[in-house]
């Protein structure tokens, strides 16, 4: 079993800042990429941000130049810096991993994880 634990989220005014964070629980064996996606009410999921193995990163152009993805291999963990947030960033953000993880009976399974969401509000 794959559990991605997701925090951060909040209501912030515009301009402001926040930061995600979405640790990964499992014995995992390799992470190919880790993301995030969000869904605005009436809306379909879209991607915000992902970072691959290799570090490299691609962003929704929506997104550009005001967020920015990291992860901590050592502990797991994907973070969602965003700043000058507006009001039409307002949804709520799942992480997502991709990976690579040793079952109870020793076998490596593939799993296209999902977190349970967090709610970001934009409001002045």
């Amino acid at each position: 079993q794959v559990q991605l634990v997701e925090s951060g989220g909040g209501l912030v005014q515009p301009g402001g800042s926040l930061r995600l964070s979405c640790a990964t629980s499992a014995s995992i064996i390799s992470i190919d990429a880790m993301g995030w996606y969000r869904q605005a009410p009436g809306k379909q999921r879209e991607l915000v941000a992902v970072i691959t193995s290799g570090s490299t990163t691609n962003y929704a152009d929506s997104v550009k130049g005001r967020f920015t993805i990291s992860r901590d291999n050592a502990k797991n963990t994907v973070y969602l810096q965003m700043n000058s947030l507006k009001l039409e960033d307002t949804a709520v953000y799942y992480c997502n991993a991709r990976l690579w993880v040793r079952n109870t009976f020793g076998e490596a399974r593939y799993y296209n994880a999902w977190g349970q969401g967090t709610q970001v509000t934009v409001s002045s």
